[in-house]
């Protein structure tokens, strides 16, 4: 297939107009009459793995190596070398972010991972009740997505209502109308604003809650008929112990 009508299934699978202003998915890197010759899914991209794709594929992800404009190419800077190292391959690059997460992700990680019953989504924001105490909460969260460590703010010790943003939520914490808020790279500046409000927050990781974007859009593409390849990408992040 051609880029331009793969970036159309895309599209219709998660409309890129849902994306937030400050956003930046959509087609990254590439030509639309390209012809592709396999697809691959994945988190994020980096160097090790543009090494390891072939020449005239498309890489899908979640997060855009594009954010801001960009002043050069100078080739030992970041992003520039990875998008001189995706040209020079013909590897086209599109990333389906903010858009994605309003349609799929957030949704998928309340119901297919954690198992939450009666999700209401408004926006970035996916709300569910489940009843128990906030140890329990801990140690639910932490067996269900697999987490090393956990970091939280505990501000009561029941928990009735619960509201999840896969990723880094700490600018959406005026917004939430729960009892547990649980999303990825809590601030020192958000966890005292939360501490201040009476909002419990549970520390699930940006990558952790967000690495199940690969299997959904390759189901969502097999759908449409395109065989997509999961493609794989460590945490630049590591950790040791607990905290």
């Amino acid at each position: 297939m051609k880029l331009s009508q793969i970036l159309e299934v895309l599209d219709r699978i998660s409309p890129f107009e849902l994306q937030e202003k400050w956003d930046n998915s959509g087609l990254q890197v590439g030509d639309l009459d390209q012809k592709i010759e396999k697809v691959y899914v994945c988190i994020d991209v980096d160097e090790e793995l543009v090494e390891t794709l072939p020449n005239n594929s498309l890489l899908v992800t979640h997060h855009p190596l594009i954010f801001s404009p960009l002043k050069s190419l100078e080739a030992s800077s970041y992003p520039a070398k990875l998008l001189m190292k995706l040209i020079k391959k013909e590897i086209a690059l599109v990333a389906l972010h903010t858009n994605f997460d309003k349609t799929h992700l957030n949704a998928y990680v309340a119901t297919k991972i954690l198992g939450a019953k009666g999700i209401v989504c408004e926006d970035f924001i996916c709300y569910f009740d489940k009843c128990m105490d906030f140890d329990q909460a801990i140690a639910w969260v932490q067996e269900k997505l697999s987490l090393q460590c956990l970091r939280y703010v505990k501000t009561k010790e029941q928990i009735k209502r619960i509201a999840l943003t896969t990723g880094s939520g700490g600018g959406l914490i005026d917004s939430v109308e729960a009892d547990l808020f649980l999303t990825g790279d809590l601030k020192y500046h958000d966890a005292m604003k939360a501490k201040a409000i009476g909002l419990s927050i549970i520390d699930i990781g940006h990558f952790e809650s967000e690495r199940f974007f690969a299997p959904i859009m390759q189901e969502e593409l097999k759908k449409n008929q395109i065989e997509a390849i999961i493609a794989q990408i460590k945490n630049p992040l590591s950790y040791k112990g607990n905290q």
